[in-house]
């Protein structure tokens, strides 16, 4: 028979076959050969209170043949001679569950990416990293598999009323991915499994009839009678498609100002800025597990548990200031979209075995926070006439290209970041020196306060010290701040129907994912494709 059990054990128990078909047989009153094997259904670590434990949810199989793991199936159909065809800007998370969604529908998708392929890709983000030159179409950002290529890989979403999150997960196993993260917490595919896992959506995509064409940077569009008529592209090509669906990721700012210059409704959206915090892994171990280590960046003997994290909130002067994207065992990167900036991103192989762990932290801005900065200043290279950015929808994204710009001034060239150490950015001393940093294209020692906007930096500067006093030891000049984490979201939004998602303005103009402002992760904006592609599809097919 297959039984339903959950188990609270010990870590060491949790990591041994044997132990756990001992603990099934003792709380079934079988024999421990009886149990023949068991899946996974959840599983999570509690370290709360004293003793640390494992929560596992299972189903076993006794006295009966164990059975693998049934992934789900999916029907993909052959769409190279279908009646209606869709254009999806941008191959990221949101425009390839898209096109695989419009696949099963029977409807062709046709991609247009900006960047370049992900072994071609990989080679720009190489000289980013050694020698800080951007190539501005193909970076952290921008290529195939959009952001979430490089950033990690975490699967983690709480948007569980915006589509089915067991499907997306099954999918990527479809496509390679390990079988935990159907079961984890908070599942994991690592920034290096990522990208064979995202070259197999695009055969199965091309081997359905549908298209994924690289180095298509979308320059303008035709409108005709509330719909868009044409695309063209940066190298004079020119498609066309029943629909379109913008999946463009929350950097593409040439597409926001296209769409303001041609009078297509956006919105300023709020957003949040701050900077990247890096701590020695074996510390965050030391104070989540309890356990001790005996160097700095020494081995800790946190047993068979995984690289500790942490998730941090605190309202500082009425404002948020929060964790983000928090990535043991990581990688501090630069992941700039164009020359003059600095962005910084997160991201862990899967295995989480680096020696540093490193996290986003960052303050929620509004529009009248980025008002204030500007009229501090004279003038702004990305918008020197302060009268016309007052009521801009695009006045969130110069504010944070503001900040980005200064963090690259503060740095000193190319993508050397500027950075301090933790205790010393909070009490506004400079830092003589810097502590070791995963950071490949360098640091400069620079006081953040003359980086960062004020209001900013004073809500990091007192969050710190509030973090310090919830996890004991994190606040400590062994750890380094690093200007700027700035990529959160998108800080425009591209309105759409709240039912049939479709723009206000252009009839067949469908606003999706991240970067138009309705999702904030990799799973959540494949969930946000995919629900476009079904309520698109929906229309399509009953003409």
């Amino acid at each position: 028979m297959q039984q339903k059990i959950t188990l609270k054990i010990l870590p060491a128990e949790a990591a041994d076959d044997l132990a756990i078909k001992q603990l099934i047989a003792k709380t079934t009153g079988t024999k421990v050969n009886a149990v023949t094997g068991y899946h996974f259904q959840k599983k999570s670590i509690d370290a709360r209170g004293k003793i640390i434990w494992v929560n596992l949810t299972l189903t076993a199989f006794i006295d009966e043949p164990f059975q693998q793991r049934i992934i789900q199936s999916f029907n993909f159909r052959n769409v190279s001679k279908a009646s209606k065809k869709v254009l999806i800007i941008g191959a990221g998370s949101a425009g390839l569950f898209a096109a695989l969604q419009l696949i099963e529908l029977g409807i062709q998708p046709v991609i247009l990416e900006r960047g370049k392929d992900v072994r071609a890709r990989r080679r720009d983000l190489a000289v980013l990293n050694k020698e800080g030159v951007v190539n501005p179409e193909s970076n952290y950002c921008f290529g195939e598999g959009g952001a979430g290529t490089y950033s990690d890989g975490k699967l983690y979403t709480r948007s569980n009323k915006r589509g089915d999150i067991d499907r997306i997960l099954n999918l990527f196993v479809h496509f390679g991915a390990e079988e935990k993260i159907l079961y984890e917490a908070h599942p994991h595919i690592g920034t290096n499994k990522l990208p064979n896992i995202i070259t197999a959506m695009r055969q199965l995509i091309e081997a359905c009839g549908g298209q994924l064409l690289f180095n298509k940077k979308v320059v303008d569009f035709v409108i005709d009678k509330e719909n868009i008529n044409s695309l063209t592209t940066a190298d004079g090509d020119s498609f066309t498609a029943d629909s379109v669906i913008l999946a463009t990721g929350h950097s593409a700012r040439d597409i926001f100002e296209l769409l303001h210059h041609k009078n297509i409704l956006i919105e300023s959206k709020p957003f949040a800025l701050g900077v990247r915090v890096e701590h020695p892994q074996s510390f965050i171990d030391s104070i989540q597990y309890r356990c001790n280590t005996s160097s700095l960046l020494g081995e800790v003997t946190r047993g068979p548990l995984p690289p500790a994290s942490y998730s941090l909130v605190e309202q500082v002067n009425g404002r948020g200031v929060f964790s983000f994207c928090m990535c043991p065992g990581g990688i501090i990167a630069p992941a700039a979209t164009s020359p003059g900036e600095i962005v910084l991103n997160g991201w862990s192989p899967s295995k989480r075995n680096n020696q540093f762990a490193n996290s986003g932290m960052v303050v929620s801005v509004d529009e009248k926070d980025a008002w204030r900065e500007f009229k501090k200043l004279k003038g702004f290279s990305g918008f020197e006439r302060l009268d016309e950015l007052e009521n801009s929808p695009l006045l969130l994204m110069k504010f944070q290209q503001m900040v980005e710009q200064q963090s690259f001034t503060g740095g000193g060239g190319n993508s050397v970041a500027p950075a301090q150490r933790m205790v010393d950015f909070s009490k506004g001393t400079s830092s003589a020196s810097l502590p070791v940093c995963s950071y490949q294209p360098g640091l400069h020692s620079t006081q953040l306060n003359e980086v960062l906007p004020s209001f900013i930096y004073d809500c990091l500067a007192k969050g710190f010290q509030a973090f310090g006093k919830k996890m004991k030891g994190y606040y400590t000049n062994d750890a380094i701040v690093v200007a700027t984490e700035s990529r959160t979201s998108s800080p425009v939004r591209i309105p759409r129907d709240h039912e049939t998602l479709v723009h206000p303005q252009i009839k067949n103009l469908y606003p999706c994912g991240e970067g138009a402002g309705y999702a904030g992760g990799i799973v959540s904006a494949a969930m946000d494709g995919e629900r476009v592609a079904k309520q698109l599809a929906d229309v399509l097919l009953r003409k």
